[in-house]
């Protein structure tokens, strides 16, 4: 029994989490992030502002929730690729396994209505968007470490980790501006990645014509 009381727990804790990201960012979007009270998120799941803070540390925490899931994903799918992967040949096929993972897991926070609609909340609300480069700037230091561990190398002393992690980083920024520009899909935005992914090595070892 208590085997399966536990999965049923977690995916009503899982279900509680959607719904007060789904009504937070209907209220952002209708009345403006700054104009909306933790108050009126629980009211409009019916549960307690203390159920709210059991999952978020405040409103900024639940905006940006969305960008950690899909970078806890990125590291747990990086950490799984073979050790004979290139650096960013491991980040690109960790990107792709953690969308993927994301898109197959299913849920209302999956779709590309979703994350387009936080994506564009993040770059209309200065203070979410200076809380999202600054984490931003953390999940790159993380990468870097990562990078680090795999290859066996000091990420303090030597550049390579971070230098990759930072181009990674940009690579993956360029490919959100488009696809949100152009209101595509999730996987349109794979596609943009892996172009100019494409491009780097012959972008960055000699001249272009």
């Amino acid at each position: 029994m208590k085997a399966v009381a536990a999965p049923r727990r977690e995916r009503k804790k899982q279900q509680t989490r959607d719904a007060l990201i789904q009504a937070a960012l209907a209220l952002f979007i209708a009345k403006g992030y700054e104009q909306t009270a933790v108050r009126e998120v629980t009211d409009a799941v019916d549960v307690s502002e203390r159920t709210f803070f059991r999952y978020f540390a405040n409103k900024e925490d639940l905006a940006l929730s969305l960008a950690r899931d899909h970078t806890d994903a990125l590291m747990r799918e990086l950490a799984a690729r073979p050790l004979a992967e290139p650096p960013l040949v491991a980040l690109r096929n960790a990107l792709h396994a953690a969308v993927e993972g994301l898109t197959a897991a299913g849920g209302a926070l999956t779709g590309d209505s979703a994350y387009l609609s936080i994506m564009k909340l993040i770059e209309a609300t200065p203070s979410l968007m200076a809380a999202h480069l600054r984490y931003m700037h953390e999940r790159d230091d993380e990468i870097a470490r990562a990078l680090a561990e795999r290859e066996g190398v000091d990420p303090v002393t030597d550049l390579r980790p971070r230098c990759v992690a930072a181009v990674f980083s940009g690579l993956f920024i360029s490919a959100n501006r488009e696809w949100r520009y152009a209101g595509g899909t999730v996987e349109a935005m794979l596609a943009t990645f892996d172009a100019c992914a494409d491009q780097v090595a012959g972008a960055l070892s000699g001249h272009w014509t």
